[in-house]
């Protein structure tokens, strides 16, 4: 059966269709940090863990599916611009969350301090784009020599999270051991048949964030060319707004349930994951390497993500529980640096 031509459908019927994906993902996502942080109880992985692989992997289906279908038709910077806009969004979506907590700032409730790693592995990865876009790729076995770094820095990157998984240097070790002392344990049998469920659950959630993911970016690049917003803009926002609804859900989720690691974790993974996926742009884009056919649009949004991403690196060391409209300073200050960056993207489209 062949797929339709959105482009040939009214701009209020790619408005709908792009809403309802939208919607699709939004609801997938918020079930699943909800399973997600019943795998965390079950098994005893950890929310940092889980938020880093499970959520950080899942709510990432819809760039992957823009990022395949884009690569595959022939518009490669539609991908790129929507995965490092999705990087620069999902700060912001976590600026946002932090209204929630109200009491006290984000970055000061977390304690583990791989989130300090996480972060500045993101920055690394974001840097290596911007210099990429900078000198320009070349090719190497049919892939860019920069995408080729870039899915090796993210392979070291989850390599070395995994080492940093469970220090706690800022919580005291008697109090650590105490609560591995009173874990309660739980009959094998059921925690099995309750793990089976819950990974079913999250199997077919994940599969309706894909298919709707695959509906976003055909809408959205025939939205681009009908409204004449321009990809790129539509790339970076509108795709990076729908595409990181997975991300908003299971973000507000995990702060309602107070997992505020799993969900900073989640942002920061996401955002390596995302990065990595350039990679996958390259591979299946059948022309020159794709860091070359994007501009100075692609090389602000890096340098956007790492910006932001360094406010919070900041807020995470100083650790000020200073709050002003219920959200740290520091989430208040990536929200209006994120602002101030939508209306330089608006002008640079």
């Amino acid at each position: 059966m062949p797929l339709p031509d959105f482009g040939e459908f009214p701009l209020w019927g790619n408005f709908a269709v792009f809403a309802f994906s939208a919607a699709a993902v939004w609801l997938a996502g918020t079930r699943i940090s909800r399973y997600a942080d019943a795998i965390a109880r079950i098994t005893g992985i950890g929310h940092m863990a889980v938020g880093l692989v499970l959520l950080g992997g899942v709510t990432s289906l819809p760039e992957v599916a823009v990022a395949l279908f884009s690569a595959s038709t022939g518009n490669p910077v539609l991908g790129v611009n929507n995965l490092l806009g999705g990087v620069a969004m999902q700060k912001a979506v976590l600026a946002a969350s932090d209204a929630i907590i109200g009491k006290d700032a984000l970055t000061v409730v977390v304690s583990s301090p791989a989130l300090l790693l996480q972060g500045a592995l993101s920055i690394l990865l974001l840097a290596l784009v911007a210099v990429a876009i900078a000198v320009r790729d070349t090719s190497l076995f049919g892939i860019g020599a920069w995408a080729w770094g870039i899915l090796a820095l993210y392979m070291y990157s989850i390599w070395m999270l995994s080492l940093a998984e469970g220090r706690h240097p800022w919580r005291p070790a008697e109090e650590s051991l105490l609560a591995e002392q009173h874990r309660p344990v739980e009959d094998a049998a059921s925690e099995s048949a309750a793990l089976r469920t819950v990974v079913g659950k999250t199997v077919f959630a994940a599969t309706v964030i894909l298919a709707a993911g695959f509906l976003l970016s055909q809408t959205g690049e025939a939205i681009a060319v009908q409204t004449g917003l321009g990809q790129s803009f539509v790339g970076a926002v509108m795709l990076g707004f729908a595409t990181s609804l997975p991300e908003i859900s299971t973000v507000v989720s995990a702060m309602r349930l107070r997992r505020y690691e799993m969900a900073i974790s989640d942002i920061l993974g996401t955002n390596l994951f995302n990065v990595a996926l350039i990679f996958l742009i390259d591979a299946v884009y059948p022309g020159p390497p794709v860091l070359n056919e994007v501009g100075n649009f692609s090389l602000f949004v890096s340098l956007l993500g790492i910006l932001l991403t360094t406010i919070y690196l900041v807020g995470l060391i100083e650790r000020r529980n200073r709050t002003v409209a219920r959200m740290g300073i520091d989430s208040l200050a990536t929200l209006v640096v994120y602002g101030f960056g939508l209306f330089l993207l608006y002008r640079m489209r």
